[in-house]
């Protein structure tokens, strides 16, 4: 294993000797420098793993070569050499970014410590970027996907080849893009996720949520299933029963839908539904198992919603089922699968609402289907 590179930057040649002696004794490669300029000249060349920097030198100070490194090598740790009557400039090095400092005269043992804390810490610093550049790879990635599928389909159907225009344009017309996608994907719910928020947003209303929440709440259910995209099209749109395998592969898509959404700032909320929306009251659901009121309300309320959708509309496995049987399965299932208060606030709901709301999507998909 390649060993790690130290610089050692101090005006005091027998301090830097006493450093890099020590240093090299434990395993470390050091280079040393008698100035911040000659520090600098030297990473030019040859970057290192950490730098231990003397705070008070002439021309340019330890400070001004921690901001330098800070800004121009971020992989560099730094840690600051001071004085005893120093440590108040020390203690700004770390608010300006150094990973530590010791006080001189050292306690060698105690340094190298503080070095090897430091080394690990810029260790796990890198793996964290590394796994936030492999993250957002991996979104490129899935957005490069969407797009060949929405250019493909843009063949067949004028109003996704407008979608795909306005995809280019705002974040609004992204989500409408990534949702008219899923549905096109698992075409036996198509409308599914238009109807089941609108209904959302009734219960929500019903249950006195304005403003900011009701706006996330209609954004989680828009986007609760845009996980799916992660889910191969075999299982996604199999017509018979799934395996129990398949059943773990299709669950999966509420964790991909939410590490979808939660780096994207106006729908981070919105992301936490979508990681809730197939948890139980009772705490059997999934992907977490949480109960109760550590549910996001907004996706207790969707769960209702989702329910009253599902089994009101035809699937190729059965046919759908009556206003009143629906509706007394979701009162059995209150305290269970679902929160008791949004049970009682569904059914206070009448009956001819939610065929008003239904009718209303039917009609706004109808209409777009003949543009």
């Amino acid at each position: 294993m390649e060993p790690h590179r130290l610089l050692i930057v101090d005006d005091e040649p027998n301090i830097r000797e006493l450093l890099a002696t020590k240093l090299s004794y434990m395993g470390y490669e050091c280079q040393t420098a008698d100035s911040a300029d000659r520090a600098l000249s030297l990473l030019e060349r040859q970057p290192v793993h950490l730098v231990l920097s003397d705070i008070m030198m002439p021309g340019l100070s330890g400070i001004d070569l921690l901001q330098r490194i800070v800004r121009t090598y971020p992989d560099v740790a730094v840690m600051m050499l001071t004085a005893a009557a120093d440590t108040h400039m020390a203690v700004h090095a770390m608010k300006l970014g150094a990973y530590d400092y010791v006080t001189k005269p050292f306690n060698l043992e105690e340094l190298s410590v503080h070095v090897e804390k430091a080394l690990e810490r810029r260790q796990l610093l890198m793996e964290n970027r590394a796994h936030h550049r492999l993250l957002e790879q991996r979104v490129t990635e899935q957005t490069q996907e969407i797009r060949e599928h929405l250019r493909l389909e843009r063949q067949r159907r004028e109003e996704l080849h407008h979608t795909l225009n306005l995809l280019e344009q705002s974040y609004h017309a992204t989500i409408d893009a990534l949702i008219m996608a899923l549905d096109y994907r698992d075409n036996e719910t198509q409308g599914h996720t238009q109807r089941v928020s609108v209904y959302t947003l009734e219960l929500a209303r019903a249950l006195g949520v304005s403003g900011s929440d009701l706006e996330t709440i209609k954004r989680g259910a828009i986007l609760h299933d845009i996980g799916k995209i992660g889910v191969s099209d075999t299982i996604l749109r199999k017509p018979e029963k799934l395996t129990e395998q398949e059943w773990v592969e299709m669950k999966k898509h509420v964790q991909y839908g939410y590490e979808m959404l939660k780096d994207i700032a106006f729908l981070q909320d919105a992301a936490k539904i979508v990681l809730h929306h197939h948890e139980r009251y009772d705490g059997m659901g999934y992907p977490t198992g949480v109960s109760d009121d550590t549910i996001l309300f907004g996706a207790r309320i969707f769960v209702v919603a989702d329910t009253f959708d599902a089994m009101t509309s035809e699937r190729p496995y059965r046919k759908a089922l009556p206003y009143d049987q629906v509706r007394a399965e979701i009162n059995r299932c209150s305290g269970s699968q679902f929160d008791p208060l949004v049970v009682d606030t569904f059914l206070a709901v009448p009956k001819y609402r939610w065929g008003e709301l239904r009718q209303t999507v039917d009609e706004e998909l109808a209409l777009r289907k003949a543009r």
